[in-house]
């Protein structure tokens, strides 16, 4: 029998390498050399072995050569009448596996060919190509990275043969989604946003010929505000529209200068964009996807009933694929669904797609709901409207007024003094500076304008983009009350930054710390400090004298992914408790020290390093004699499968508060933490892809310490009550996305705080209040941090 079944094996052989055409180089076997290592091939055996069966060294697992009633031949390890280790199948249509098993189904690392020629090497799990995988289709197409359930789903590198073209960036549901790199063979790339296989959102578009856009994209089109710019150094910025003309309003200006020219000039007009040859040959090439993927095709065991053999269940498949295989970029309709190739439940009771964890069963305790959009729209009738105007037309002309060119980013002395200000009057009727408005007369102070330019080049930030962000014509958004310090917050339209008032003492501290910031961020890319783009003041004329300081900042939680729990850690206990009841409790909720229920687990090569940068940071902010500072971070629980048929639970609080703590004062609130923007929607990502990104030097692109980190978090209970500021491990893990930030870093050791420490000193423990020496506040920060951020065993 076992000459017959090498017999089947060659004359399988041949057939498939006539359909696939393969070299003589890969004539040795059809499975090429990926699997010589892990697989025992047939032709390796005794050539004295006469019997279907060879024991191994266990009783239980087998070498088996089987060859099925429906055609089918299977050869490998055997363990209770089920394919389990290495081993490979062939079907009689032609496709073949040959790679690790589990309990009859293909679990591990293998690979799968079809007739066309097309083959998928890499990670599967319960049948699906899921993991990190390299899919070569039959036209040539090649995809490298990240799969979820048969599709890519997460960082991927897709090459198209026919085209040249090429993207690398992320990918949900098979089609491109997120931030992702389009090159085309011309020489032309946008750089951006993404959104079922089209470019929405943010993005860069570089022509071939040396030109820009750069702005917001709808729908394939430049869409919103806008900045077009030519390679001669001339650039036009509006709002862009392919509709009608009304729908689109710009300032144009020429090469080498500041003057301002009618948008609808005979120079230049936004339909030629449109309509001419810029956009028009930027089509995106169609993804090829399998005729049928591996998840479907069924592997025939012996059965338990008789000898009979029964059919392990393969979903089929109900995606909108045309007939050519090819994935329609509008019409993804199976992902959810329970009989999809795609995703979905063995019927018979097998172990499923996610039947090897039980951390989504951990997250269905969660109920869990990403925060609305906060704040509300600043428009007329506004108490702060006039003030909203102000510091709009402040920052245009701020940004907007010509100066020399950043050739270094090395400044003198000087820019960092004190009295570096520039003081501009604002009359209604304008000036020769500045245009005409419908606000009050007001003056405008800059402060050190020449470092906060530096720092807006050295933290990439496009000047265009940060006028379009804070001046556009989206009004701010006033976030719901002022923090404890009694500043006001002001969120931009597209929650890029955070615009905050300040008191005379903050400003004073953070001029005096200016040098030391500067040369801070340049030193250390990744640092976790809040990053600062701009500091003014508005002083309006007339009896009141009014004078409103502010600072510009980024908006921590400025990601794509939602934002389920905040925590803002400080290291202390005192009032250091959220005073809700767990019913009022959602994600735009601000959760503490005694609220935390959770340790942060990091991949190594992470967890190095966040400790180097946190010891920086506060060594600066020790050195700089600050304290106060707290770390803000935000998770994202990975939702890695909805059933449309399960309803939602109601949304519960992510954090239990400990019983018997709770106290209605409100010590050591963090103003900045309470108002912090939330993420938008997120994709859904596999435990493969978050370990193989973290693992993968070629993928940090996107990720960044303290922004999009993939990690597991482990509940914790406390036993103690308050006197147990870090709970016990309970075992319960979850994959999650976390964000986070040192903020509130302007709050020097003053005589205020001395007396605060003196006064809380006398009634609690000196160790559990926030107001402490800088020493003392930074030692404890860090002794607490590092408690609760753990390296991943």
């Amino acid at each position: 029998m076992s000459k017959e079944y090498k017999g089947i094996v060659k004359a399988w052989e041949a057939t498939v390498r006539k359909s696939q055409g393969f070299t003589k180089k890969r004539s040795h076997t059809i499975f090429g050399t990926m699997m010589s290592a892990t697989v025992a091939h047939a032709d390796d055996e005794d050539p004295s072995s006469t019997t279907t069966t060879t024991t191994t060294t266990t009783q239980q697992q087998q070498q088996k050569e089987v060859l099925l009633p429906n055609g089918d031949f299977y050869t490998g390890e055997w363990v209770e009448g089920l394919p389990h280790g290495c081993g490979k199948y062939l079907w009689t249509d032609g496709c073949m596996y040959c790679g690790e098993w589990q309990k009859g189904k293909t679990t591990g690392k293998g690979r799968f060919t079809w007739p066309s020629g097309a083959s998928y090497e890499g990670d599967f799990k319960v049948g699906y190509m899921d993991g990190r995988g390299t899919y070569t289709g039959s036209s040539g197409d090649t995809y490298k990275g990240c799969w979820v359930m048969n599709l890519k789903h997460g960082q991927g590198i897709q090459n198209y043969a026919a085209t040249g073209d090429c993207y690398d960036g992320e990918w949900k549901k098979g089609l491109q989604d997120g931030h992702g790199k389009y090159q085309w063979k011309s020489g032309t790339n946008y750089v951006g946003e993404w959104s079922g296989g089209i470019m929405n959102g943010n993005g860069v578009m570089n022509f071939e010929d040396g030109n820009r856009y750069d702005g917001n994209w709808e729908d394939g089109f430049p869409k919103g505000n806008g900045t077009y710019r030519w390679v001669d150094g001339g650039y036009y910025v509006g709002v862009w529209s392919k509709g009608e003309a009304k729908e689109r309003s710009g300032t144009y200006y020429t090469a080498g200068s500041q003057q301002e020219e009618a948008a609808e000039s005979s120079e230049w007009d936004q339909q030629e964009l449109f309509l001419g040859e810029s956009l028009s040959g930027c089509k995106i090439s169609v993804t090829e996807v399998p005729s049928i993927y591996p998840s479907q095709k069924a592997c025939y065991v012996p059965g338990s009933d008789a000898g009979s053999f029964k059919q392990m269940k393969a979903h089929s498949y109900d995606g909108n694929s045309s007939a050519d295989g090819r994935l329609s970029n509008y019409s993804m309709s199976s992902w959810e669904g329970s009989d999809s190739g795609v995703g979905g439940v063995d019927g018979e009771g097998e172990e499923s797609y996610y039947g090897y964890t039980n951390m989504n069963e951990n997250l269905n305790k969660l109920r869990l709901q990403p925060a609305k959009k906060q704040g509300e729209t600043i428009s007329k009738g506004h108490k702060n409207y006039e003030l909203m105007l102000n510091l709009q037309l402040g920052i245009r002309h701020s940004v907007g007024r010509p100066g020399p060119p950043l050739t270094s980013l090395d400044l003198k002395s000087s820019a960092f003094d004190p009295r570096e200000k520039v003081w501009t009057k604002f009359p209604p009727e304008g000036s020769k500076y500045t245009v005409p408005h419908q606000s009050c007369e007001f003056r405008w102070k800059d402060y050190c304008p020449l470092v906060f330019r530096t720092l807006r080049k050295l933290f990439n930030v496009d000047p265009a983009d940060y006028m379009i962000s804070i001046c556009g014509d989206d009004a701010l958004r006033e976030l719901s009350s002022p923090g404890k310090s009694g500043s006001f917050f002001y969120l931009t339209n597209d929650d890029r930054y955070m615009i905050k008032t300040m008191k005379k003492a903050e400003v004073k501290v953070l001029i005096r710390m200016l040098p030391a910031y500067y040369n801070h961020v340049r030193q250390f890319e990744n640092t976790l400090v809040t990053k600062y783009f701009g500091l003014h003041c508005v002083k309006l004329t007339g009896p009141n004298q009014k004078k409103v300081r502010f600072i510009i900042m980024g908006n921590l939680f400025n990601t794509e992914y939602a934002i389920h729990r905040r925590f803002d850690l400080k290291g202390s206990s005192h009032g250091r408790i959220t005073c809700k009841p767990e019913s009022e409790i959602d994600a735009s909720t601000t959760l503490k020290d005694l609220d935390l229920n959770y340790l942060f687990r990091l991949q190594r090569v992470w967890y190095q390093e966040f400790c180097r940068q946190v010891d920086r940071d506060c060594e600066l902010l020790e050195q700089e004699r600050v304290m106060d500072y707290s770390l803000l971070v935000g998770i994202h629980f990975r939702e890695s499968f909805h059933r449309p048929d399960i309803p939602t639970p109601p949304r519960t609080s992510g954090a239990r508060t400990p019983t018997g703590l709770r106290t209605p004062t409100r010590n050591g609130d963090n103003a900045e933490s309470d108002h912090a923007g939330g993420g938008g929607g997120a994709p859904r990502l596999s435990k493969a892809e978050i370990d193989k990104l973290v693992l993968d030097p070629s993928r940090w692109a996107s990720i960044k310490l303290g922004m999009n980190m993939p990690a597991r978090v482990e509940k914790t209970v406390r036993r103690d009550g308050e006197t147990q500021l870090v709970g016990e491990p309970t075992g319960e893990l979850y994959q999650v996305i976390l964000t986070f930030g040192i903020i509130d870093i302007l709050q020097d050791y003053d005589i205020s705080k001395k007396l605060e420490h003196a006064y809380k000193s006398m009634q609690y423990d000196p160790t559990s209040i926030s107001a402490v020496d800088p020493k003392q506040y930074s030692r404890r920060f860090r002794d607490f941090i590092f408690k609760v951020f753990v390296e991943e065993s």
